[in-house]
């Protein structure tokens, strides 16, 4: 059973829509629409990662003198007997 699913329209190049049905044919998805899916699903998870990622970096790249300001003193602290 299919739950909060929409139907969209896609226009793709011929070729890549045989490669799709080639996929299909060989089982590697259950219809063209799977492979769809499943091939969107890990482009936005890896855009999201990258987007994270830079925002990530953002915050360091922000932060990056207070940050080596607190390992210098941890490193300090660590080195007394």
């Amino acid at each position: 059973m299919i739950h909060h699913m929409k139907s969209i329209a896609v226009t793709i190049e011929e070729p890549m829509l045989a490669q799709i049905d080639r996929l299909t044919e060989r089982g590697v998805g259950k219809s063209r629409s799977d492979i769809v899916r499943h091939a969107l699903r890990l482009f936005l998870d890896a855009q999201e990662r990258r987007l994270r990622e830079e925002e990530e970096g953002a915050i360091l790249a922000r932060n990056r003198d207070e940050l080596a300001r607190e390992a210098r003193a941890l490193i300090a602290e660590q080195a007394k007997p």
